[in-house]
């Protein structure tokens, strides 16, 4: 089969993802959709990391970490999670990746569940918005990111995000 057509086949499979899900994995989707109370979201939804922990046991949901990848070695990572950086570091900070969309396709179909998981949720709202309007009608924020927003004291993973909540994680050295 020409690389062309297995590709339209992938698409087309993936198409379908979001229908396949569990009732469950629906009804969070639901959830997710509705956080866009007002219609200021341009990408499917936001999905707490409790919601993505659940939803990563379905078929056809990937979480896509779009941190750098010094982050997601250094840091940490969750399993199965696929690293798509939506920025790298340089010299002068951090610089947007011109090859996000490129690399986004080449792991996920256009009608695959995204779950775009960053830092605190802030590179990856338009990491979804940017997938959206690639053709990822099923890119949704996972709200709070992995480390979540600092403490008082500028610490992270004390007041939220996907470590806070004791969720699965690991360090990839």
């Amino acid at each position: 089969m020409p690389l062309e057509t297995n590709h339209t086949a992938t698409a087309s499979l993936g198409a379908s993802a979001e229908a396949r899900l569990s009732p469950a994995a629906q009804a969070i989707l639901a959830t997710a959709r509705a956080r866009n109370v007002n219609g200021s979201m341009r990408y499917a939804g936001a999905v707490t990391p409790d919601e993505t922990a659940a939803l990563m046991q379905e078929p056809g949901v990937k979480v896509i970490d779009v941190r750098s990848r010094a982050e997601w070695v250094w840091v940490g990572r969750i399993p199965g999670s696929i690293l798509v950086p939506w920025s790298h570091f340089t010299d002068g900070g951090l610089v947007r990746n011109p090859g996000f969309i490129d690399e986004l396709k080449a792991v996920a179909a256009p009608g695959d569940v995204l779950l775009m998981l960053c830092r605190s949720a802030k590179r990856s709202k338009p990491a979804s918005e940017t997938a959206v309007a690639a053709g990822f009608a099923h890119a949704f924020d996972v709200l709070e990111g992995f480390e979540g927003d600092p403490d008082a004291e500028g610490r992270r993973n004390t007041v939220e995000g996907w470590r806070f909540r004791g969720l699965p994680w690991r360090l990839e050295m």
